[in-house]
């Protein structure tokens, strides 16, 4: 199968997308279109977090669960929203931590393209979803591949930082070699869980810390 997606990241996921599981996920939302759903995100940005941070690039990964199911929010990038879009509940707890962090001023839009690019893979679980239908496509195979995605980088790359958020994220735990990497865990910024551990987490100013302490620079977190 031909899949558009940046070069570092097809050469190492080559295997994976010759896999029957795949294949699967490609037909399911095809199929889904053909009979007239609305698919987010727009298909050129289904692989957007691997474009903007190539494998050889990837100094911390933040997992998200699920793309943003309303027009127009979902980019591919796991908590971000293109600018122009009033930055969901999460994203905007995000930038509340931020500022008790680092001092950050919040931010007039949501778009988190500029951390990517520094080499955070913004990697949601699932890499897309029907309209209005949250985790509509939670079991049509894309868990395997993104597992596939952490394994690798688990794998492939050195000390890099995740930050898993919530249960769901630390459930993923196991795919990591905690030898090689760092994992900071909370809360998950939503309003429900937020004021359970994720306000005053300090995982901003902690990743640059590792990652500066790793002889990397850190990630400007301003955008």
């Amino acid at each position: 199968m031909n899949i558009k997606i940046e070069p570092s990241w097809k050469n190492a996921l080559e295997a994976e997308f010759s896999k029957p599981y795949f294949q699967q996920i490609a037909l399911h939302i095809k199929t889904e279109i053909a009979s007239g759903a609305t698919i987010y995100p727009t298909g050129s940005l289904i692989f957007n977090a691997f474009e903007q941070t190539p494998l050889s690039n990837v100094k911390v990964v933040i997992l998200g669960q699920d793309p943003y199911h309303g027009p127009n929010q979902a980019m591919g990038l796991s908590f971000s929203v293109p600018k122009g879009i009033p930055p969901p509940p999460s994203l905007v707890n995000i930038f509340k931590e931020l500022h008790q962090d680092i001092g950050m001023q919040i931010p007039q839009h949501g778009d988190l393209t500029h951390w990517a690019q520094q080499g955070v893979l913004l990697l949601n679980a699932s890499l897309t979803v029907r309209a209005h239908e949250a985790n509509s496509h939670s079991k049509i195979g894309w868990h395997q591949f993104t597992d596939a995605v952490i394994s690798t980088i688990s794998a492939k790359a050195d000390q890099v930082v995740f930050l898993l958020w919530g249960r769901f994220a630390q459930n993923k735990l196991p795919l990591i070699d905690v030898r090689k990497h760092t994992v900071l865990q909370s809360a998950h910024p939503s309003p429900l869980s937020a004021f359970n551990g994720f306000f005053g987490c300090k995982h901003f100013s902690k990743t640059n810390e590792l990652l500066i302490k790793a002889g990397k620079d850190p990630i400007d977190w301003i955008i």
